[in-house]
């Protein structure tokens, strides 16, 4: 089973790709709640590259690493990691009339329901959308 997500971005797609892999946009954006933060992103974006988004609940009642391995890039249009638990995500950036189409799809894990990850990316989508937009304001 794959779970797939996606949003509208009203940004050209320069705008919208480099937000999505510059550190300093990643954590003004890489969170699924307002309670929580993403202090530090580093990247090395190449097939072979590694990625670790630090994700923390403001309060520091508890954080986690997200973080993989990028095994396919197409600059501006396609990114393909696989997580350290060997979950697969793809993220496809298709320009539309009115911005981009950021689309993303996932394995899911077997710990929370799939409605809840789906929530939970969709969350995060939807905060990367706001802030890209945001930059244009």
């Amino acid at each position: 089973m794959k779970i797939t997500i996606e949003a509208e971005v009203h940004a050209p797609l320069a705008v919208v790709w480099d937000a999505w892999v510059t550190p300093d946009d990643i954590t003004q954006w890489n969170f699924a709640l307002d309670s929580w933060c993403c202090p530090n992103a580093t990247i090395d974006l190449r097939v072979g590259g590694r990625f670790n988004y630090r994700m923390e609940a403001k309060d520091g009642s508890m954080g986690f690493d997200f973080e993989g391995t990028f095994t396919k890039i197409n600059p501006r249009q396609l990114i393909e990691y696989v997580m350290d638990d060997r979950r697969t995500v793809t993220i496809d950036f298709k320009e539309t009339n009115r911005g981009v189409r950021v689309i993303e799809t996932f394995d899911p894990e077997d710990i929370h329901a799939a409605e809840q990850q789906r929530q939970g990316w969709q969350n995060i989508l939807d905060q990367f959308k706001r802030h890209v937009e945001s930059k244009l304001s």
